[in-house]
Order: C-alpha cells, then sequence, then structure tokens
C-alpha cells in the first residue's frame, strides 16, 4: 500500500538526548489522531468575523458546534477501516472533537505509519520517539490533519517561579507579595464571584489536597469553589508532595482563580505531558457540555521551536473551536524573557499562548501603595530569574487586530510586526512581587506568567456572571481597539523588547483595569 508523508508531522531529535535502542515492540500504547472539520469553510468565515470584532455574531452552543462542524460519519468509519488492517483498536472516537484515539503495539503503529520508534534519554527522562514524518495511506490523506502521541517526549513545563529565599538563593531585600484578592482589589476588578461559571485549568503533571486548598481559602476569608478533576489519557490528580514542581503548579492556578471567583467551578483537566496528552485535554475542556466551562486557563507550554507543525495547527485549531463556541483561552506567555530558554541567542516565543487565538498573558512587576497601583514595570529579574516571555511568533502571522502595530527593542529601534505578537495582556508574575499560595502543607511565594493566566480567567469569569447576554468569548480583537480598558505598562524589557506606549512584546496593552473592564465587556 502506498502512503504518503503527512505535512507538518516531521520530528526532529531533541538536543541533549542519548539514543539507546529500538523501542520495544511489544509496547503498548495510544495514539492520538485529529481529523478535518466538517464544513470548515464556514467555520472559517465564522471565526474570521469574530477575528474582525463582530460583536453582533453569536456564539454557537456545543451541541450546535457538533451538529454543524464535527468529523463526519464516514470520515470516522475511514479511520476505523485502516485502524482494523493494521491492528489496531479504536478506543475512543469523538466525533464533536475531530478525535479519534487508537491503541496497539510499537511493531503495529511502526507498520501502519510507516515510523521507527526508538527509545531515548534526556534529563527529563526516558521517552520514545521518532525522527522524520509520520506516514498516511491515500484514502487518510485530507481526512487526517494530525497523528500525535507516537512520540512521548515531555512538551511542556509549567511557567511558574518561586520566590528567592524559596529555593535556596538570598531573598531580594524589596520583596513584598499578595494575595490573589489582593492583586484583584489593586487592579479594580468588578464586584463579584464568577457565580454559574465555570473556570476550565489544564494541567500536565502534579496535583492537589483538599487540606492545602481547605485551609488556603479559609485564610483568606472567601468562599471555596466547588473543584472538579477529570482525567484525561489516564493522567489523574497526583499529589506528589514537591510544592516546587507541578503541584505548585496546580495549587498555583486553582487557588488564584478560585480566589478571584470563588462561587465558579473549577473543572482541572489532568492529562500526561506529551502533544497528544495536552491537545486532548484542552478539547475535553472545550467540548466538554457536561461542565461548560466559559474560560480556560492555561499556564504550560515550550518554543515554538519545539513543536511539530500539526501540533500547532491542531492546537490553533482547537482554539478557533472555542472562539466559535464562546470560550475564552488565557494562556501564559512563558516566564524566560525573549529568549524563551532555548539558549540559541535568537529569540523565541512560546505556544501555545502564540496562537492567534490565545489571549497571551505576559508578566509584570506590581507594587502597590494601599489599594492603588504604585508602580507597574515589565517584569524582568535578570540573568537566571525569570522574564516574562514575549516576541514575535515565527509560525503565524500578524492577526488583523494586529495589523499596522510597530515591536520596539530593547535597543531603541522600532520595526512594523511581522509577526504574530505575543502577548496580548499582562498581570503581576514577578516572584518578588508574587502571590501567597498553599500546597503540599507548606506556605510559600510563587509568581511567574502561570499566575496571570488563571487571574485573567477569573476576571474573565466575573464578567461573564455579570452578563445577560452571554459569555465574553474570544476578546482580542475587542482589547485592540479599546486599549484604555487596561492599564499601559512603558518601563522595562524582557531582554530583546522594551515596553512602549500601545501594544509592546513585553506585557502586550498591559494589565487589567478591571473597572472599565467590567463597565465595558460587562
Amino acid at each position: 500500500m502506498t502512503k504518503h508523508p503527512l505535512a507538518g508531522s516531521e520530528r526532529q531529535p531533541l538536543p541533549g538526548t542519548r539514543h539507546v535502542g529500538p523501542a520495544d515492540p511489544k509496547e503498548r500504547l495510544e495514539v492520538t489522531l485529529i481529523l478535518r472539520h466538517r464544513a470548515e469553510d464556514v467555520l472559517k468565515a465564522r471565526v474570521g468575523r469574530l477575528a474582525r470584532g463582530d460583536v453582533s455574531l453569536p456564539h454557537l452552543s456545543r451541541a450546535d458546534f457538533a451538529a454543524q462542524h464535527s468529523a463526519s460519519s464516514d470520515d470516522l468509519a475511514a479511520v476505523e477501516t485502516f485502524a482494523k488492517a493494521n491492528h489496531l483498536t479504536v478506543v475512543e472516537a469523538d466525533a464533536a472533537r475531530r478525535t479519534v484515539v487508537l491503541s496497539g503495539t510499537v511493531a503495529a503503529f511502526n507498520a501502519a505509519f510507516d515510523v521507527d520508534l526508538q527509545q531515548y534519554e534526556h534529563d527529563a527522562g526516558a521517552f520514545r520517539g521518532r525522527t522524520g514524518a509520520v506516514h498516511l495511506p491515500e484514502e487518510l490523506q485530507d481526512v487526517v490533519q494530525a497523528v500525535l502521541g507516537l512520540d512521548n517526549r515531555p512538551q511542556a513545563r509549567c511557567h511558574l517561579r518561586r520566590r528567592s529565599g524559596h529555593d535556596g538563593t538570598a531573598p531580594h531585600a524589596a520583596a513584598v507579595s499578595y494575595t490573589p484578592t489582593a492583586v484583584a482589589s489593586l487592579y479594580g476588578f468588578p464586584p463579584g464571584t464568577g457565580k454559574g461559571q465555570t473556570i476550565g485549568i489544564i494541567e500536565l503533571g502534579g496535583g492537589s489536597r483538599r487540606s492545602d486548598l481547605t485551609k488556603y481559602f479559609a485564610s483568606l476569608g472567601v468562599h471555596a469553589p466547588k473543584i472538579v478533576s477529570v482525567s484525561v489519557d489516564h493522567g489523574r490528580n497526583h499529589a506528589t508532595g514537591d510544592a516546587n514542581g507541578p503541584d505548585g503548579e496546580v495549587m498555583l492556578d486553582i487557588e488564584v482563580a478560585g480566589a478571584v471567583a470563588p462561587e465558579a467551578t473549577i473543572v482541572v483537566y489532568y492529562a500526561p505531558n506529551t502533544d497528544a496528552g495536552f491537545l486532548d485535554a484542552i478539547t475535553t475542556a472545550i467540548h466538554d457540555r457536561h461542565h461548560s466551562p466559559s474560560v480556560i486557563s492555561i499556564s504550560w507550554g515550550g518554543p515554538e521551536s519545539a513543536w511539530t507543525q500539526q501540533s500547532l495547527t491542531a492546537f490553533d485549531q482547537a482554539f478557533q473551536d472555542a472562539a466559535a463556541m464562546g470560550v475564552t483561552v488565557c494562556v501564559a506567555s512563558g516566564d524566560n524573557g525573549s529568549g524563551d530558554g532555548v539558549g540559541d541567542g535568537a529569540d523565541h516565543v512560546d505556544f501555545p499562548a502564540s496562537s492567534p487565538h490565545a489571549l497571551a498573558c505576559g508578566g509584570t512587576s506590581l507594587r502597590g501603595s494601599g489599594t492603588a497601583i504604585a508602580s507597574e514595570t515589565v517584569w524582568n529579574d535578570g540573568a537566571g530569574g525569570g522574564a516574562t516571555g514575549g516576541g514575535i511568533s515565527a509560525a503565524f502571522p500578524a492577526p488583523s487586530w494586529q495589523e499596522g502595530l510597530s515591536v520596539r527593542r530593547a535597543s531603541g529601534s522600532t520595526a512594523p510586526l511581522s509577526g504574530r505578537g505575543v502577548p496580548d495582556v499582562a498581570g503581576d508574575a514577578d516572584p518578588e512581587t508574587g502571590y501567597q499560595v498553599r500546597g503540599d502543607g507548606t506556605d510559600t511565594v510563587i509568581g511567574g506568567t502561570s499566575a496571570v493566566a488563571p487571574l485573567w480567567a477569573g476576571l474573565v469569569a466575573r464578567i461573564n456572571a455579570a452578563r445577560s447576554n452571554g459569555t465574553v468569548g474570544f476578546i482580542n480583537p475587542t482589547l485592540y481597539v479599546n486599549p484604555a480598558m487596561l492599564n499601559d505598562i512603558t518601563s522595562g524589557n524582557n531582554g530583546s523588547f522594551a515596553a512602549a506606549t500601545g501594544w509592546d512584546a513585553c506585557t502586550g496593552l498591559g494589565s487589567p483595569n478591571g473597572t472599565t473592564l467590567g463597565r465595558f465587556l460587562g
């Protein structure tokens, strides 16, 4: 049977790895296939209208989206036929998510997709990997858009930074800290509790302990939110006992979002840290008819250069689905400055924050005086201390709502924005002006853009709860034509890029002016 390479599926070797040998041919694994939309042109036209700021266009319900744009029964049947012919089993098929999960042995997948799975070791642990492209038979060439999970290397990292002194280094002399409710007050968040809303949170490891959460929310004097855990691809709420790792991320996300919107339901989608697990968690949240989150917070990501083109496209398409259904997706922009931790001397942005259909959340250093902001600058703690991610995407062109913008470099030069600019908005992220949180029995202070995504998610939940005509949904175009809804940050840099009046590649349009945002969007 003649097979052809799947465009964009090419994998490169992961730097710093040691080749061990062929993967065990009897090892069993699960692989996610993403299929095409029905009526894809109609969906693109709808999302295009939203991107142009058409607020008159009603959002689709999840049921209506599934009826109009899910994978077709013929496409699902074609994948099932392929699976049977290649000794693979369909363990899940979700038409709305356009997802089919196949199970089988390494040997079966090698033969089915003409790949050669190998075993590698890396500082992050052992993983199964491949190089080159995935191959598909003629009958699936136009049907399947992505094949994820053959390679199970760790795909993303959590974007949190612990305060100096909590990680063994000397504390900063001028360090301060805030509760999430105090940060919300400094930003003038509109009154409300997020009642009736659901916030979805994506986690790729770690877990939370109910005893910590109960004690934490009691200490704030706020109503403890309802928290629900959802398992995706066998991921689960698994607290490791190490608050310095993913546990810290999970607790930070829940506690920031929950403190800001204490009467919202917090649904945490746990999945493995692979490209397949990450995407499956996102699509599960977006299309979840039972919990129906109106806003999703993502505090994980990695440099665009570490992703395959098929993954970049599949994630962005998922966020387009969210936009069509009125779901806001808030994503941390990274904590490693303009280089995003790649270390090659070039500028990089973090994905999935760089998706044009995500609200990319950058970081500031915030200092208050009473209930007012005394100063706010770009978060940049210098070499090794962390800095907000931001820059220009190499994968996505500038969206319509960023056309005509310029980017200022730290050298003082300016140039037209040549690609999707990151971030869109910002909020307090400096661990030296960080958030008081609790995890694994320990009270601590954490920062990072990981805190900004759930902060904005909580704000959106408050605003949605006050609206009588549906959710705010994809708010990027609205923010860009109404920049007065944000506090413009004009001081500081993240390495290569500098703050400027208006949008910049450090803090986007700025931090939330909650009073104005609530009045305008509510």
